[in-house]
Parts: structure tokens; sequence; C-alpha cells
């Protein structure tokens, strides 16, 4: 298995809180990993390449506090995200 890197970046924490959200909406359930657009310095970007990252959630209860909060909506689940967001980590896959 590859290496892991941790997210750590405040800017970059809140564009992936927001996607995990959105996937988690869309998908009616908390999910394990999240595709991010590739992070590309220079030169012309590819749209249709992105990088995987995993979600990592440190505390079950927690798990099931989000999960519970999905069918509430956006509002709700955006809350619990932001209550949670020390127990939620994102892993760039290499």
């Amino acid at each position: 298995m590859g290496e892991r890197i941790r997210v750590t970046d405040p800017d970059k924490l809140a564009l992936f809180y927001e996607r995990f959200r959105d996937v988690c909406l869309v998908e009616k359930e908390v999910w394990k990993e999240i595709f991010m657009p590739r992070d590309v310095m220079a030169g012309p970007v590819r749209t249709n390449v992105q990088d995987r990252y995993e979600v990592e959630i440190d505390d079950q209860a927690i798990e099931d506090t989000l999960e519970a909060n999905i069918p509430r909506g956006s509002s709700a689940l955006a809350a619990a995200i932001q209550e949670y967001r020390e127990h939620i980590a994102f892993y760039r896959k290499t």
C-alpha cells in the first residue's frame, strides 16, 4: 500500500470538509474516500485528473452521529462536521 500524507493546511481542510459533506449528501452515507481536483502549480490543468483521499473518522460514535445527520440535510450535516472536525482526517493516497 502507498504512503499516506495527512492534509493539515487550514484552507485545504475547509474545502475537504465541504467536499466530504457534499459526497455524503449525494451518496446518503458516510464515505471513506473522496476525490479532489489535482493540485497543479503551473502549466495546463487536466480537469479529469483527480487525487484520491482517504477519510478517517477516529470514533465510531461520531461516525454514527454524522450518518444520522445526513437525512437532515446540508446545514445539519455541515454543523455536525464542524462540531467534530478534529476527529475527521483526510489522507492523500500516493
